[in-house]
């Protein structure tokens, strides 16, 4: 029974661990074009998103959980995510987490323009 639940929490961990990959520390200081580009993005996210940026993104912060075609691994699928949730909803829901998603796996500028390039998902 003690192996069984050690190698449950092992596992567990190893996930958990998968869903934060991002290296936030190099990414703060740094100012690039996907900065640049979401500010010029914010509030207007209808086609308008630096969608090479915001995939780069979303592969340091989200793909291990959701999956690189976004259809789900051990988070939901998000590939018609846009349909069930705003741009704002989606932004809460990387900022502050849901369910099994802890909070916090993007943050900032990186956060909304994950969230706008979701939202566009419909």
């Amino acid at each position: 029974m003690k192996k069984i639940l050690f190698l449950f929490l092992l596992a567990a961990a190893f996930i958990l661990n998968g869903c934060g990959s991002g290296d936030q520390a190099e990414d703060e200081g740094q100012s690039t074009s996907e900065d640049q580009q979401t500010e010029e993005n914010s509030g207007d996210t209808e086609g308008t998103v630096d969608t090479a940026a915001a995939e780069e993104e979303y592969k340091k912060s989200c793909q291990s959980c959701h999956g690189a075609d976004l259809s789900g691994n051990v988070g939901p699928d998000l590939r018609e995510v846009g349909s069930k949730y705003s741009q704002e909803e989606i932004l809460e829901i990387i900022e502050k987490g849901r369910g099994g998603m802890p909070p916090g796996q993007a943050t900032g500028e990186d956060a909304e323009l994950i969230s706008a390039w979701l939202a566009e998902k419909k």
